[in-house]
């Protein structure tokens, strides 16, 4: 049960209530200005810049207010119609998110009126920003499933319309729409299981539903269902394999259209299961297909990712493995490791997107830079023992011991193998002075990693959940255990058999997006605009939308 329930001050609620209220004010003055964009981008600048304040003195407000009211939730109903209660909510989880959302929406605001500069279209693209704004702050302060539910569907639906920007693009077009019916039917998913736990637990209400789970001996069988429900709308919501092909080619949208989608409204799934997660910790089913896709999703994709030259490409591919590994964590019942990732991702992807232009500079400076001896297979199982090493003396520091988490210590292992480029690369690069350097880095990571799960799980209060399965732990650990083999045996002999063979079906994706693609025409065939020489009409069967560089 989630503890120390407080009512929530009127000035809380008024900051929190501000946030989605100001890009709404923003997405009105846009209309109103019609064909003055200029108008339009300065009270977008304004409104976004006071909804960061907004949400930066909401989680002042938290810090102040001492453990208790970090720990929360802080609640306050406004009104209800049936079983839609508009309650808000403030706790910890919910303010770092605020934060997170109303920084990021900020710096892309600020991008996005010199990028299209001149564009047809602005105001309508000011409205649909905005508007998909609004329906993540709400999604992440409202204390009702109903609501969540309701604002998770009109950020999809208001961010369509940003994705299809350039309508003259049939690429940019098709992924929409491949990404439009992948969401129906996580809708469908996520709107089945809020209508489960309301009719199983009396309640939409977050705290509420939360507290009654817990208390239950043992979950019924349609609160499994619902789990599993959830656990499915946030599979399909985070581009999972194999309906992951959107995510990868909606590159022909405007880049801070990409950087706002990888960025932040995909890790929306991850924050849906950190925010119930007493559900679905409690179903072996839920569990298990998190960590099953989420997995072979994070092994897959970063395959994948070592086929490509492509920098925007590159970095979808890395968002669909980063996805992955989110949701197997929550799986694992590994919550703020995944709030955790979840953070750490959205800004780094932000800059990587937004920075995307700079890459024939890099790719300059690196030709010019002496390339690193070849790598070996002994210096790079080396690595591993020492990574290894590394992170069992970090992890020994902050009292962690592997009996106590099994599921963490499966995480431990992942990060030891993370940690081995840096080893050898700093070996290689300076020899054994670089060698101390790339050690007492490695050691400051890993500390730093272990020390944020511990100050995540003690500021967030988040729910305790029951030890994850031995098998779902095992599982874990083969799967990037193959991964780390299959990487160092293609770094190693980068023109070698396996690397030869792999390379092709890498390159395509192991095909998958395509046999999702025609299943979904089928369905629902997509029209595009007409190119030269042809008609305009519904495409039948897909074409060649697969980045090839």
């Amino acid at each position: 049960m989630e503890p120390n329930l407080l009512e929530m001050s009127p000035w809380r609620a008024a900051v929190l209530a501000l946030v989605p209220l100001l890009y709404v004010f923003a997405t009105a003055a846009a209309a109103a200005f019609g064909q003055r964009p200029e108008a339009g981008w300065r009270v977008a600048r304004w409104s976004a810049a006071l909804a960061l304040g907004g949400a930066l003195l909401s989680l002042v407000g938290l810090l102040v207010g001492g453990a208790a009211l970090m720990r929360g939730p802080a609640l306050m109903t406004l009104g209800d119609a049936g079983a839609v209660h508009f309650s808000l909510r403030s706790d910890a989880l919910g303010g770092v998110m605020l934060v997170l959302v109303s920084f990021i929406g900020w710096i892309i605001v600020r991008y996005s009126q010199a990028y299209l500069g001149g564009a047809r279209g602005q105001p309508g693209y000011i409205c649909g920003l905005m508007l998909t704004l609004a329906a993540v702050s709400l999604l992440v302060i409202t204390n009702n499933l109903a609501v969540l539910a309701l604002a998770w569907i009109a950020t999809s639906l208001t961010l369509h319309g940003l994705l299809t920007f350039f309508k003259d693009r049939p690429q940019a077009l098709i992924a929409a729409h491949k990404k439009f019916l992948a969401s129906r039917v996580a809708d469908l998913c996520l709107l089945g299981g809020v209508a489960l736990v309301g009719m199983q637990l009396g309640t939409l209400e977050v705290d509420q539903a939360v507290a009654a789970a817990s208390a239950l001996p043992a979950l019924p069988g349609a609160l499994q269902a619902a789990a599993l429900l959830l656990a499915a709308s946030a599979m399909l919501k985070c581009a999972q394999l194999p309906v992951h092909g959107w995510l990868i080619q909606v590159m022909e949208a405007p880049t801070p259209v990409s950087a706002l989608l990888h960025a932040g409204v995909v890790n929306l799934g991850g924050f849906l299961l950190i925010r119930v997660g007493v559900l679905v910790a409690d179903v072996p089913a839920a569990q298990a297909s998190l960590v099953v896709v989420g997995s072979i999703t994070a092994v897959v994709a970063a395959l994948v990712m070592m086929t490509r030259v492509s920098i925007k490409v590159s970095l979808a591919w890395s968002t669909c493995a980063q996805m992955g590994f989110m949701l197997m964590q929550c799986g694992l019942g590994l919550y703020e490791l995944a709030l955790l990732h979840l953070v750490a991702h959205s800004l780094y992807k932000a800059y990587a997107f937004l920075a995307a232009g700079s890459a024939v500079e890099q790719n300059r400076l690196r030709q010019m830079t002496p390339a690193a001896p070849p790598l070996g297979a002994t210096t790079w199982g080396l690595g591993a023992v020492v990574g290894m090493g590394v992170v069992t003396a970090a992890a020994a520091m902050w009292g962690i011991t592997p009996a106590a988490q099994p599921a963490l210590w499966a995480m431990a292992g992942i990060l030891a193998l993370a940690l081995v480029p840096l080893l050898t690369g700093a070996l290689l690069r300076t020899g054994a002075l670089g060698a101390g350097v790339g050690l007492a880095v490695a050691f400051t990571v890993a500390l730093a990693y272990f020390g944020l799960h511990a100050a995540f799980g003690r500021w967030l209060g988040i729910p305790a959940t029951g030890a994850a399965s031995p098998v779902l732990v095992g599982w874990v650990l083969v799967c990037f255990g193959l991964l780390f083999v299959v990487q160092g045996a293609v770094r190693i002999w980068p023109r070698g058999a396996l690397a030869s063979r792999l390379y092709p079906t890498l390159f395509a994706g192991l095909y998958l997006d395509e046999l999702f693609t025609r299943l979904t025409f089928r369905l629902w065939p997509a029209r595009v605009p007409a190119m030269p020489g042809t008609l305009a009409g519904p495409v039948e069967r897909k074409p060649d939308v697969q980045s090839r560089s």
